[in-house]
């Protein structure tokens, strides 16, 4: 028992090293990719704002549809904007942070994985920080903007529990789509050109969540919530914080789930990566 106490111990310290290790070269990398982005701050500024721009392009398709209706789905504008902005931000955040991870395909394809493997640190740290793109900070912004605009739009009571839950949401939301990313990741493994199949899932996935959960068919509610869990990303918390009806008649506490099944998408997305990096076989280039 003694040793067995011991090698798990020793398990547990090189778990947190291992860790520790991964978020330091993750730190370099990343701020390597700044300062080199920071060297032309006026491109910088361009490709923000058009970031900023293009992004905002979805939410004036959801104001051009309330330019001719009042309700959407059931749902006011007001309403549509907290769902539209808790998905963007959240997204955003794990874009700027992980959001290169689509570019693996390409590494695998062409072999430059390779030179990633033989660095010592984490590849699953370098594969996340290359090229940085700080631009994405427009993304954030955005959705950080029209989410302001509909907590002070909204005509709910904001009791210390519902005001709790919003930067809870963002910040389970954001892990739960960086566990997809990796996920998507350590697809590409297997099928290469899988960049797009991962897009569908990420890009798409926080564009589904902008709109409320009335609006789509119940096998397809059934499935971002059963299969991939994007619905605790923002529809199962936003509704109790709107005090809106659960879909599948689902019950209330799912709206306190978002931390633990955000663990979960962890677990499993860093199993999937292991298990994708160990079925990695060099190009031979």
């Amino acid at each position: 028992m003694q040793v067995y106490g011991r090698v798990q111990v020793y398990g547990r310290v090189q778990v947190y090293g291992r860790v520790r290790e991964g978020l330091r070269a993750y730190r370099l990398i990343s701020a390597m990719w700044i300062r080199s982005t920071m060297a032309y701050r006026a491109s910088f500024v361009m490709t923000t704002l058009g970031n900023f721009a293009a992004t905002g392009l979805d939410f004036v398709a959801i104001l051009l549809m309330f330019s001719r209706v009042d309700v959407l789905g059931g749902y006011r504008l007001p309403e549509v904007a907290f769902l539209y902005g808790l998905s963007a931000t959240a997204f955003g955040l794990a874009d700027l942070a992980i959001g290169s991870m689509d570019r693996l395909g390409r590494r695998v394809r062409d072999g430059t994985l390779d030179t990633l493997l033989v660095r010592p640190a984490p590849v699953l740290a370098q594969v996340a920080a290359d090229r940085f793109g700080l631009r994405r900070l427009g993304r954030v912004t955005q959705g950080a903007c029209v989410l302001g605009y509909a907590v002070a739009a909204l005509d709910v009571t904001w009791t210390p529990l519902r005001t709790a839950m919003v930067p809870m949401m963002l910040l389970s939301g954001s892990v739960i789509f960086c566990a997809v990313f990796v996920a998507g990741g350590a697809f590409q493994f297997v099928a290469q050109d899988a960049s797009e199949v991962q897009n569908a899932f990420t890009y798409g996935g926080t564009t589904l969540l902008q709109y409320p959960p009335t609006v789509f068919g119940k096998e397809l509610v059934r499935g971002v919530t059963f299969v991939l869990p994007l619905a605790f990303v923002n529809w199962l918390p936003a509704l109790y914080v709107l005090g809106r009806p659960y879909p599948l008649d689902l019950p209330a506490w799912l709206a306190f789930a978002p931390p633990p099944v955000a663990a979960g998408c962890c677990l499993l997305a860093g199993l999937a990566w292991r298990a994708g990096l160990r079925s990695y076989r060099s190009t031979g280039s």
